[in-house]
């Protein structure tokens, strides 16, 4: 799934922050791994079988170098019609449990708008594509890992810096954030770190390697939206 958007500032888009920010949540068909020391504990994820939307919860912000970007725009949704695959779907039992281990699957890619950047005179356009994930581990607390498939994410700009930054720019990278249950649930990435390619001339920071973001999902049943996404073991 491919979007482009405005980003009324993700110019530097923290070179690629975003794209973690984006995958924001799936739980749905194969887990997605979590980094390395995630508690092996059980793991269910209700209600089996759901659809789920994930709604930018205030602003995300991505950082590199210099340059910050805040956007007030970003959603990752079922394909449309509902059902239509499982990406943003919650697995159907047994499948929504692990008893040793995550929960996860395919996330459709987030989309990005409204962002402004700290760099004047500059414009920006967003593009994800490729096979987005993410899983959540039971725990204290919950563990979500991320995961941006190679060059899922691409932020360009224009005007007084041309640059085009991609995110996870040899391999699948994922990132750890934290699941809080709630009404809604959310789902939260605080100043993680992606790694990223910088090309471009003056005003492109070229030399970074890596960029930082903090964004926060709102995520709500779509199949029931009198019910809620829940993570226990």
């Amino acid at each position: 799934m491919s979007r482009t958007r405005t980003l009324r500032g993700h110019a530097l888009l923290a070179t690629g922050a975003g794209l973690a920010t984006a995958a924001a949540l799936t739980l749905a068909g194969t887990a997605t791994a979590l980094p390395t020391g995630a508690a092996a504990a059980s793991t269910t994820v209700t209600p089996a079988g759901h659809y789920f939307k994930a709604t930018l919860s205030g602003k995300a912000t991505f950082k590199a170098g210099s340059v910050t970007v805040t956007c007030s725009v970003s959603v990752s949704a079922p394909t449309s019609p509902t059902g239509t695959d499982a990406k943003n779907q919650i697995p159907a039992a047994p499948g929504n449990t692990n008893a040793s281990g995550p929960v996860g699957g395919p996330l459709s890619a987030p989309t990005y708008s409204s962002c402004t950047s700290s760099l004047p005179g500059v414009t920006s356009t967003v593009t994800t594509s490729g096979n987005w994930g993410v899983s959540v581990q039971n725990g204290s607390p919950v563990t979500a890992g991320l995961t941006i498939p190679t060059g899922g994410f691409v932020l360009q700009t224009s005007g007084l810096a041309s640059c085009t930054v991609t995110a996870a720019p040899t391999s699948a990278a994922t990132v750890t954030g934290t699941w809080t249950n709630g009404a809604p649930s959310k789902l939260a990435f605080t100043n993680v770190s992606v790694p990223v390619k910088v090309v471009g001339g003056f005003g492109c920071p070229t030399s970074s390697t890596t960029s930082t973001f903090t964004v926060a999902y709102d995520v709500t049943d779509v199949t029931d939206p009198a019910q809620q996404i829940t993570v226990t073991g």
